[in-house]
């Protein structure tokens, strides 16, 4: 049923349904559930903060369900099962078997002032926390210069070594893609001239329609530190 039907025939619906209504509020609005039953009756301005208030939820709700769809394309019907074979079938079955096991430790990295300088150059990042290494020991909590967030995420093709031409990680595989990034935190600040490097844990392995798709928990250790420089939840889509 689309959005615009539905909201035509709500009143209807939630007046059978008024258990549905009271889900669907948000938590500040179903503390007052009952005040709200009587009160809506009588003042017509109440009652349209009401409305108001579930088509924003059910809005929301559909956006979510719409979210999901996209992010997993090619989307699939509801039951719909994906086949394996050949290649992609033997790489599945190999790879179930590393769910939850660490399957890469990286090389150290260093990261450099010079390093750390020329991300700042081709992003226009030029805050003074991480290539002002005089401020940043006369300012910065942490005495020194500090490596770019986002410079971390750039080195990651590095760090797991996925860009190893002569040794790649699937070498059955017709195309690798990054198709995106679950979560990203960065726990704790990775300060120039540290060394840094992955280590990388199989989290989910999916069929999708030609090849799989792969969650990987990835953790960015700093040489000497206990915390992560940073962790990732990453998202790879195999196609044969």
């Amino acid at each position: 049923m689309k959005v615009v039907d539905f909201l035509k025939h709500k009143r209807e619906i939630l007046a059978q349904h008024p258990f549905e209504l009271k889900d669907w509020l948000s938590p500040a609005i179903r503390d007052y559930w009952r005040e709200f039953q009587q009160k809506a009756h009588l003042h017509p301005l109440l009652g349209r903060v009401l409305d108001l208030q579930i088509d924003h939820q059910f809005v929301r709700r559909q956006g979510a369900s719409q979210a999901q769809t996209v992010n997993r394309q090619p989307a699939l019907a509801e039951g719909e099962l994906i086949e394996l074979d050949g290649e992609a079938a033997s790489l599945y079955a190999e790879l179930q078997t590393q769910i939850g096991e660490e399957t890469h430790v990286g090389e150290w990295l260093q990261v450099s002032q010079s390093l750390i300088d020329q991300f700042a150059a081709v992003t226009g990042d030029h805050q003074w926390i991480h290539t002002d290494p005089e401020r940043a020991a006369a300012e910065s909590p942490f005495k020194t210069t500090i490596a770019h967030g986002f410079l971390t995420l750039a080195l990651l093709p590095q760090l797991t070594g996925s860009v190893d031409e002569s040794t790649p990680e699937f070498p059955s595989a017709r195309m690798v893609v990054n198709f995106g990034l679950e979560q990203v935190r960065f726990p704790y600040p990775i300060k120039v001239d540290s060394n840094i490097r992955a280590r990388t844990r199989l989290s989910r392995v999916t069929p999708i329609k030609g090849g799989l798709e792969l969650l990987k928990e990835i953790k960015i250790e700093i040489e000497g530190i206990r915390r992560p420089g940073c962790v990732i939840e990453s998202v790879t889509r195999i196609y044969f």
